[in-house]
């Protein structure tokens, strides 16, 4: 059924990659779905974060954890992710956590962008080498919900969503607790 979270979802699957210059990869042309599906394992490395700090997985073994993927220069992104600030902010002593990976080119853009919006949630760079583990489906913004081990070292898919998500939405990814 086509509703305005579906046309909008494709409309902008299909117009980012054609907008930055990109093409799309091989295995989201044959129709398959480009986000990690519910039931999936997802393995979590170590990085930096923007604000020099580095995140380990095992800072967020058997807590919920919210993947999102975003760039500075993402007019959808802009408008959920002062939604996904305020659900890290009511939700992280109930055990919810944030790893947002941002696609910009260069670090500064994306920690200028942070600090500017004021922004806490833990955030950094979707290196080549951070791709290898969490790599971007496509189109943006992108939020994946994961459910990690106890070991910590990987998570269990539990939500998937590409493009803008709803505030009420992503107020109700809390349900993943």
């Amino acid at each position: 059924m086509l509703n305005r979270r579906n046309l909008m979802q494709t409309t902008a699957a299909l117009a980012l990659p054609a907008v930055a210059g990109l093409s799309l990869p091989a295995w989201a042309k044959g129709g398959e779905s480009p986000l990690p599906k519910a039931g999936s394992t997802l393995p979590l490395p170590a990085l930096t974060l923007l604000d020099g700090s580095t995140w380990t997985p095992a800072a967020v073994a058997e807590k919920t954890l919210v993947v999102y993927w975003w760039a500075s220069w993402c007019p959808f992104c802009a408008v959920q992710s002062p939604h996904i600030e305020a659900l890290w902010r009511a939700q992280k002593a109930s055990g919810l956590e944030v790893l947002a990976l941002s696609i910009d080119k260069q670090p500064a853009a994306a920690a200028t962008y942070m600090k500017t919006k004021g922004y806490s949630f833990p955030a950094g760079m979707l290196t080549p080498e951070v791709a290898k583990f969490l790599p971007k489906p496509v189109g943006l913004p992108v939020v994946v919900v994961l459910k990690v081990a106890a070991n910590g070292r990987e998570g269990k898919v539990v939500f998937a969503e590409g493009g803008e998500m709803f505030p009420e939405d992503v107020e109700g990814l809390k349900k993943y607790l």
